[in-house]
């Protein structure tokens, strides 16, 4: 197991400006290595500060390579729809040569209307110019060269340089929260990453789903999925237990009014997104609080043996996974991720190891 560390960059509290926002969050992941993670993570989003602002992961991480030296570097994810597949191509095989090798490719779809709207794309035509860039993106990590004649993407063939070491697709996740998505990463030939929303066994069940799929394609076992949470980690539960409930569903509330969950009927003739209509309906169904508690247990909190516990939990039912960490959401304050991240490095990252569970690379 890779146990890495997840940057959303939400400014929610009102009590910081951007730039010192931004200072304490990269001084946070900056952290990471010495503690013995194994890779940062960072997403992609625009326009909405409190629920999370990052226009550029892919320079968000060259400034993390130039802070540190063993650990992985990952896009969680670069928006295919959003950004020109050339672009990516160059700045990923780039990354990969600033951090020594150390640059993986996160891709995702995007769900966001705010975003796509104010970039001034149909959403109604995500899929399609996803499936396109990821297959532009695929073929030129693999060959160096960058060529396309398809409906959306028109590309003269073009050199990547710096040129790529070694092939960057091997290695490609693909950010996976629907069925469709899963099945589009499984025939892709991709790893998945997957936000933790449901209970356990529901999250076994569409891992084990995407791993058939993925194994009837291409006749080889499926990477290790990966598997993202909202993390507190603290040595009294009844604290852990507060404060993860209090920030986790402020975040909850942010993603819901960020993705329009909250409005009846949004993705119901939204081409490509059918499946999150029947979630959007269900979290209405259900009524905000309720949806958010559900959210809240899905998460993976707690004093240091909870969380152990509860990892063990999800490798009793998903077998071989990866665990990525969020410490900062929902306007939780620094001092008190900063203490989450340091005991959960102390005595969590140990215990896995002594599990078995983890080999770490820290050495």
């Amino acid at each position: 197991m890779k146990v890495t560390y997840q940057m959303f960059f939400s400014n929610s509290s009102g009590q910081l400006s951007d730039q010192e926002f931004y200072d304490a969050e990269l001084r946070l992941a900056e952290l990471a290595e010495p503690l013995g993670f194994d890779g940062i993570w960072c997403v992609e989003h625009h326009f909405d500060g409190e629920y999370s602002m990052c226009p550029d992961n892919l320079m968000v991480l060259a400034h993390l390579a130039a802070k540190t030296e063993r650990v992985t570097l990952t896009t969680g994810g670069v928006i295919l729809p959003w950004n020109d597949p050339l672009r990516v191509a160059e700045k990923i095989t780039l990354l990969d040569t600033l951090s020594g090798g150390r640059a993986q490719l996160g891709v995702g779809r995007g769900l966001s209307k705010i975003e796509y709207d104010t970039f001034g794309i149909e959403m109604g035509e995500a899929r399609e110019r996803f499936d396109q860039s990821l297959a532009i993106v695929l073929d030129a990590l693999r060959a160096g060269t960058v060529r396309a004649d398809g409906p959306i993407y028109r590309q003269p063939e073009a050199d990547l340089r710096p040129r790529p070491q070694r092939d960057l697709s091997d290695s490609v996740v693909s950010i996976a929260m629907s069925e469709d998505s899963r099945t589009a990463a499984a025939d892709a030939g991709l790893a998945i990453a997957s936000f933790a929303q449901f209970p356990t066994e529901e999250h076994a069940r569409t891992i084990g789903e995407y791993r058939a799929r993925f194994e009837e394609k291409h006749s080889r076992q499926a990477p290790p999925p990966v598997m993202t949470d909202h993390i507190y980690c603290a040595a009294d539960e009844a604290e852990a237990a507060e404060v993860s409930r209090d920030y986790i569903t402020r975040h909850f509330m942010l993603t819901m009014r960020h993705y329009s969950f909250d409005k009846a009927g949004h993705f119901d003739n939204l081409k490509g997104y059918t499946s999150y209509a029947a979630m959007a309906d269900a979290m209405q169904a259900a009524g905000k609080q309720a949806a958010a508690d559900g959210y809240v247990a899905a998460q993976i909190t707690g004093t240091p043996q909870q969380i152990v516990d509860r990892i063990q939990e999800r490798v009793d039912a998903f077998g071989d996974y990866d665990q990525n960490f969020g410490f900062s959401y929902g306007g939780l304050p620094h001092d008190k991720i900063e203490s989450s991240m340091r005991l959960f490095a102390a005595e969590v990252l140990p215990e896995l190891e002594r599990r078995g569970l983890r080999v770490s690379t820290a050495r």
